[in-house]
Protein backbone atom coordinates (compact mmCIF):
# COMPACT_ATOMS: atom_id res chain seq x y z
CA UNK A 1 0.00 0.00 0.00
CA UNK A 2 1.25 3.47 -0.84
CA UNK A 3 1.42 6.30 1.65
CA UNK A 4 -1.92 7.84 2.55
CA UNK A 5 -3.07 11.29 1.50
CA UNK A 6 -2.34 13.57 4.46
CA UNK A 7 0.88 11.72 5.39
CA UNK A 8 4.21 13.49 5.55
CA UNK A 9 6.28 12.59 2.49
CA UNK A 10 9.51 10.76 3.29
CA UNK A 11 12.57 12.87 2.60
CA UNK A 12 14.94 11.53 -0.04
CA UNK A 13 18.12 12.32 -1.91
CA UNK A 14 18.71 10.74 -5.33
CA UNK A 15 21.04 11.37 -8.28
CA UNK A 16 19.44 13.03 -11.31
CA UNK A 17 20.00 13.21 -15.05
CA UNK A 18 21.78 16.56 -14.69
CA UNK A 19 24.43 15.03 -12.42
CA UNK A 20 23.16 16.70 -9.26
CA UNK A 21 21.63 15.19 -6.15
CA UNK A 22 17.96 16.06 -5.82
CA UNK A 23 16.54 16.37 -2.32
CA UNK A 24 12.87 16.71 -1.48
CA UNK A 25 13.90 19.06 1.33
CA UNK A 26 15.18 21.57 -1.26
CA UNK A 27 11.61 22.14 -2.50
CA UNK A 28 9.84 22.40 0.84
CA UNK A 29 8.39 25.85 1.42
CA UNK A 30 9.05 26.73 -2.23
CA UNK A 31 7.27 24.42 -4.67
CA UNK A 32 4.75 21.65 -4.92
CA UNK A 33 6.43 18.43 -6.07
CA UNK A 34 4.91 15.92 -8.46
CA UNK A 35 6.85 12.71 -7.87
CA UNK A 36 6.07 9.94 -10.32
CA UNK A 37 7.48 6.46 -9.91
CA UNK A 38 7.54 4.41 -13.09
CA UNK A 39 8.77 0.91 -13.97
CA UNK A 40 11.29 1.25 -16.83
CA UNK A 41 12.80 3.75 -19.22
CA UNK A 42 11.63 3.42 -22.82
CA UNK A 43 8.92 0.82 -22.17
CA UNK A 44 5.66 1.67 -23.99
CA UNK A 45 3.58 2.69 -20.94
CA UNK A 46 6.43 4.59 -19.30
CA UNK A 47 7.21 6.44 -22.52
CA UNK A 48 3.54 7.45 -22.89
CA UNK A 49 3.43 8.63 -19.27
CA UNK A 50 6.73 10.55 -19.43
CA UNK A 51 5.76 12.19 -22.73
CA UNK A 52 2.42 13.23 -21.23
CA UNK A 53 4.31 14.85 -18.33
CA UNK A 54 6.57 16.48 -20.95
CA UNK A 55 3.61 17.83 -22.91
CA UNK A 56 2.10 19.30 -19.73
CA UNK A 57 5.36 20.44 -18.15
CA UNK A 58 4.64 24.12 -18.79
CA UNK A 59 1.27 23.81 -17.05
CA UNK A 60 2.91 22.26 -14.00
CA UNK A 61 5.59 24.95 -13.92
CA UNK A 62 2.98 27.72 -14.28
CA UNK A 63 1.14 26.27 -11.27
CA UNK A 64 4.32 26.31 -9.17
CA UNK A 65 5.16 22.61 -9.34
CA UNK A 66 8.34 20.68 -9.97
CA UNK A 67 7.95 17.33 -11.76
CA UNK A 68 10.37 14.53 -10.86
CA UNK A 69 10.38 11.02 -12.32
CA UNK A 70 11.86 8.07 -10.42
CA UNK A 71 12.76 4.56 -11.52
CA UNK A 72 15.42 1.99 -10.73
CA UNK A 73 17.15 2.62 -14.06
CA UNK A 74 20.67 4.05 -14.13
CA UNK A 75 21.46 7.72 -14.74
CA UNK A 76 22.88 6.73 -18.15
CA UNK A 77 19.61 5.03 -19.08
CA UNK A 78 17.65 8.08 -17.85
CA UNK A 79 19.84 10.42 -19.90
CA UNK A 80 19.23 8.40 -23.09
CA UNK A 81 15.49 8.20 -22.35
CA UNK A 82 15.24 11.93 -21.62
CA UNK A 83 17.27 12.85 -24.71
CA UNK A 84 15.33 10.56 -27.04
CA UNK A 85 11.97 11.96 -25.93
CA UNK A 86 13.06 15.54 -25.05
CA UNK A 87 11.92 15.19 -21.44
CA UNK A 88 12.35 18.49 -19.56
CA UNK A 89 11.86 17.09 -16.06
CA UNK A 90 14.58 15.56 -13.93
CA UNK A 91 14.66 11.80 -13.83
CA UNK A 92 16.03 10.31 -10.62
CA UNK A 93 17.76 6.97 -10.20
CA UNK A 94 16.65 4.73 -7.33
CA UNK A 95 18.66 1.58 -8.19
CA UNK A 96 17.98 -0.36 -5.01
CA UNK A 97 14.36 0.77 -4.86
CA UNK A 98 14.81 2.18 -1.34
CA UNK A 99 12.90 5.40 -1.98
CA UNK A 100 10.13 3.53 -3.81
CA UNK A 101 9.88 1.24 -0.80
CA UNK A 102 9.69 4.20 1.61
CA UNK A 103 6.79 5.54 -0.46
CA UNK A 104 5.09 2.14 -0.46
CA UNK A 105 5.40 1.67 -4.23
CA UNK A 106 4.97 -2.08 -4.71
CA UNK A 107 5.63 -4.23 -7.76
CA UNK A 108 2.66 -5.34 -9.83
CA UNK A 109 2.31 -9.09 -10.36
CA UNK A 110 5.35 -9.44 -8.12
CA UNK A 111 7.88 -8.37 -10.76
CA UNK A 112 6.82 -5.21 -12.66
CA UNK A 113 7.94 -2.15 -10.73
CA UNK A 114 5.08 0.01 -9.52
CA UNK A 115 3.63 3.12 -11.16
CA UNK A 116 2.45 5.66 -8.59
CA UNK A 117 2.27 9.45 -8.75
CA UNK A 118 2.37 11.59 -5.62
CA UNK A 119 1.60 15.29 -5.31
CA UNK A 120 3.48 16.72 -2.33
CA UNK A 121 2.55 20.22 -1.21
CA UNK A 122 5.00 22.92 -0.13
CA UNK A 123 4.79 21.74 3.48
CA UNK A 124 5.77 18.19 2.54
CA UNK A 125 2.30 16.68 2.89
CA UNK A 126 1.06 14.13 0.35
CA UNK A 127 -2.06 15.60 -1.25
CA UNK A 128 -2.56 12.91 -3.90
CA UNK A 129 -1.38 9.33 -4.42
CA UNK A 130 -2.55 7.83 -7.70
CA UNK A 131 -1.63 4.25 -8.59
CA UNK A 132 -2.41 2.61 -11.92
CA UNK A 133 -0.16 0.42 -13.99
CA UNK A 134 -2.33 0.70 -17.11
CA UNK A 135 -4.06 4.11 -17.09
CA UNK A 136 -0.82 6.00 -17.60
CA UNK A 137 -2.24 9.33 -18.78
CA UNK A 138 -4.54 9.57 -15.73
CA UNK A 139 -1.39 10.12 -13.64
CA UNK A 140 -0.79 13.46 -15.34
CA UNK A 141 -4.45 14.52 -15.36
CA UNK A 142 -4.92 13.76 -11.66
CA UNK A 143 -1.67 15.43 -10.65
CA UNK A 144 -2.39 18.55 -12.67
CA UNK A 145 -5.86 18.90 -11.13
CA UNK A 146 -4.41 18.68 -7.62
CA UNK A 147 -1.52 21.04 -8.37
CA UNK A 148 -3.92 23.63 -9.78
CA UNK A 149 -6.20 23.33 -6.75
CA UNK A 150 -3.21 23.85 -4.43
CA UNK A 151 -2.20 26.96 -6.36
CA UNK A 152 -5.77 28.27 -6.08
CA UNK A 153 -5.73 27.62 -2.32
CA UNK A 154 -2.44 29.45 -2.03
CA UNK A 155 -3.77 32.55 -3.78
CA UNK A 156 -7.09 32.51 -1.87
CA UNK A 157 -5.49 31.90 1.52
CA UNK A 158 -1.95 33.30 1.42
CA UNK A 159 0.21 32.36 4.37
Amino acid sequence: MTLEVGSRAPLFELPSTDGEKVRLADFLGKKTVVLFFYPKDDSPGCTAEACDFRDNHGRFMAAGAEVLGVSADSIESHQKFAGKHQLPMKLLSDPGGGVAEEYGVKPTLGFIRGRVTFVIDREGIIRCAYSSQLMVTRHVQNALEIVRSLETEKTQFPS
